[in-house]
């Protein structure tokens, strides 16, 4: 289980229970990207992995080898929305040997009370370029029950599953939903595109991964991010859970 302590990595670990063996910098079972010694001895004796996947596809090529070398044949790759069909981390698992799922989702819901538009939240402003555009944010615990159906069941081999919310929603309605349930008001402020990567990276993140995050915002002020996946239902057999349904178990609530 790589990135246990991630957003879905520690739901997968969760929903795994006794089964997962939870690996990272600070889990028991050690595991970095940027250190190879601790890539089979976190795999050894494993026969699945579910891979939140590193910021350079180089990596992720020599740790699937040394996985499958190692007696893994499964791996679930946690991918994202509009990647292309030759994405080389895709490519990495896709071309490993071992039977392989594709998770491709949404934003997450949980970006709001966990990561990235947490802090702006909780002070009271969102400042984001994607004006009125619409996206069906997904619930990463859905993104969690699909992942460990496709670690624990047969059928999944070669899939890609497109994954999404069941509504899509604007950052303002977004908010006003937050604001209802908190009883604090939360603005939203369109900026542009170039302002709000010069925040991305004053807050460390690396250019390439700020020129990334832009560009997807950037995809939903454009209308290019409203259609709504049924990935959840292909797998899980439901609907996906709604906005209401992460606010009544997020940390708003």
């Amino acid at each position: 289980m790589l990135g246990a302590t991630g957003k879905t990595g520690r739901r997968v670990t969760s929903l795994l229970g006794p089964a997962a063996r939870p690996a990272s910098r600070s889990a028991s079972t050690k595991f970095d990207w940027s250190d190879q010694d601790t890539w089979e001895p976190a795999v050894a004796g494993t026969t699945a992995v579910y891979v939140v996947p590193p910021e350079n596809p180089l990596q992720l090529n020599d740790f699937v080898r040394v996985a499958v070398k190692a007696g893994v044949t499964r791996l679930v790759l946690l991918s994202m929305r509009g990647a292309p069909d030759d994405d080389p981390f895709e490519a990495a698992v896709k071309e490993s040997g071992a039977e392989w799922t594709v998770l491709r989702p949404t934003w997450f819901m949980q970006n709001f009370d966990e990561d990235m538009f947490a802090a702006s939240v909780e002070h009271g402003e969102l400042a984001v370029p994607a004006g009125q555009g619409v996206h069906p944010f997904i619930d990463v615990v859905d993104i969690a029950e699909v992942a460990v159906a496709a670690l624990t069941q047969d059928g999944h081999h070669g899939q890609t599953y497109d994954l999404s919310g069941p509504e899509a929603l604007s950052f303002p309605e977004m908010l006003a939903r937050i604001s209802e349930v908190t009883g604090k008001p939360v603005r939203y402020a369109d900026i542009p595109a170039e302002e709000f990567t010069a925040v991305l990276r004053g807050h460390g993140y690396s250019d390439e991964i700020a020129d990334l995050v832009t560009m997807l915002i950037v995809l939903i002020r454009e209308g290019k991010e409203a259609h709504i996946a049924d990935g959840v239902q292909r797998v899980l057999g439901r609907e996906p859970r709604t906005f209401a349904d992460y606010l009544g178990s997020s940390k708003f609530a």
